[in-house]
């Protein structure tokens, strides 16, 4: 157990070393005059900022709204995404419904569409999670579709010879085996609902990250405006560590860089 906590640490470590040492030529260049500090302040002043002065503009506040409106709409997008993925995978007529619906709907720029959702569902919260949820749906199902169609036949015919009933091989065959493209799906789920969050927040929102970034661009509040593009970088950061160690726990046997 130990063990495993130390190479997760060593882990963490490596992974902070690049975003660090981009803020650090960063802070050298603003410091040298290199950059207009202006328009890219230095990091370190971005930082005094968003820990001492952002907390009193409602910065933890506008943390709050994001993240809660990513949490409900991932979550949502993805237990559907994995349940219609496995569904179609396992199923030519449940396939045959819905694939044609996948790939004319897929292309379609989620943003792109808020404006429907926000007619439907109202400028509260629910647009933005149902948006969200949307976004992240897709990603989610391809890539557990995928996962299920890569399944060797070989399984499907032990079960056949077995008697294995439908609940168990989905539960002790297909899911275990489809997991890796399930992660994958969900860690590029988790990047694109931030994206599509702060998007959202630009318009028909009076709190957000996204809503704090665009009102500091209105106003010429630099610093408070990188300050949100910090906290969405972290966000993502940590959501996709945290995806990356619950894989780790659940798919051991898959080997690791």
């Amino acid at each position: 157990m130990m063990g495993q906590s130390k190479k997760d640490f060593q882990r963490l470590f490596i992974y902070t070393l690049s975003p660090v040492a981009l803020l650090l030529v960063w802070e050298m260049l603003a410091r040298t005059g290199a950059i207009d500090a202006r328009f890219f302040p230095a990091p370190s002043s971005i930082i005094y900022h968003l820990l001492f002065v952002s907390p009193s503009e409602g910065i933890l506040t506008d943390i709050q709204y994001s993240v809660y409106r990513i949490s409900v709409g991932y979550v949502l997008g993805c237990l559907i995404g994995m349940t219609l993925g496995i569904a179609m995978g396992l199923s030519k007529a449940v396939r045959l419904m819905f694939y044609p619906i996948i790939i004319a709907t897929y292309p379609i720029p989620k943003i792109a569409i808020l404006p429907l959702i926000m007619l439907i569902f109202g400028i509260g919260e629910m647009s933005k999670i149902v948006v969200v949820a949307i976004g992240c749906f897709f990603l989610v199902l391809i890539n557990t579709l995928h996962g299920v169609d890569s399944l060797e036949k070989i399984y499907r015919d032990v079960a056949a010879v077995y008697k294995i009933t439908k609940r168990n091989f989905i539960f002790s065959i297909a899911f275990p085996r489809a997991l890796p493209s399930i992660f994958t799906g969900l860690k590029l789920a988790i990047g694109y609902s931030l994206v599509i969050v702060v998007a959202a927040e630009f318009s028909g929102a009076d709190k957000g990250i996204g809503y704090l970034i665009w009102q500091s661009w209105e106003t010429f509040s630099i610093k408070s405006m990188y300050a949100g593009i910090f906290v969405i970088g972290l966000l993502g950061f940590l959501f996709s560590y945290s995806l990356d160690l619950l894989e780790r726990r659940l798919i051991p046997w898959l080997e690791k860089q």
